[in-house]
């Protein structure tokens, strides 16, 4: 199948446009503890229903190399006390500041239809815009930017446009056809149901 990916971004903190505080509580708060079994938790369970496979071949030892970079930060948002999404932030020194990435972004299924994508988008963005104050080795941040594709859920890129990210690329490429995996056998099925009825 053929699969379209697009690339959005921000190049001044000024172009956040923050979302409507949702009716619900949800705390977002930095894992500050590098755990490769917290992260493969959020990975599989919010990526599992878009095919997110980049990962699941990681060992213990990758999960934490990847997670201890310099300029590396996950924020967890919780919700009744219960993981209901995250954001994974890269921060990269390039020739004129730092760039951060935005490496992974989602909710839970149990959190999708809640109004809580938008806010933790913005606070994700929010904490990008400030992540060299966290990490004094590197350069003020001069860019900030993600990537969405068509396997993604039908309202990522309209979220991520409507915080104020810019699409600057796009690209097409042919991928295998596979179920997406889940975080256990089978859990693509109930995954799917559970998003049917939030929907």
């Amino acid at each position: 199948m053929l699969v379209t990916t697009t690339y959005l971004e921000q190049t001044a903190p000024e172009q956040l446009r923050p979302a409507v505080e949702p009716v619900e509580s949800l705390e977002v708060v930095r894992a500050e503890i590098p755990s490769p079994e917290f992260s493969r938790f959020l990975y599989t369970a919010v990526g599992g229903p878009w095919s997110w496979t980049d990962k699941l071949g990681f060992t213990w030892n990758q999960w934490y190399d990847h997670l201890t970079q310099p300029g590396f930060e996950t924020w967890v948002a919780h919700h009744r006390g219960t993981p209901a999404g995250y954001a994974e932030l890269r921060g990269r020194p390039v020739d004129d500041g730092t760039e951060v990435e935005i490496e992974s972004f989602g909710l839970l299924p149990h959190a999708i239809g809640r109004r809580f994508g938008g806010h933790l988008l913005t606070r994700a963005l929010t904490e990008a815009w400030r992540l060299d104050t966290r990490w004094p080795e590197l350069p003020p941040v001069r860019r900030v930017w993600l990537h969405t594709c068509t396997l993604d859920g039908p309202h990522a890129r309209r979220n991520y446009e409507r915080r104020g990210l810019v699409a600057y690329d796009t690209r097409t490429h042919e991928q295998a056809d596979a179920d997406p995996p889940g975080p256990w056998p089978g859990a693509q099925t109930d995954t799917a149901a559970a998003l049917r009825d939030h929907t």
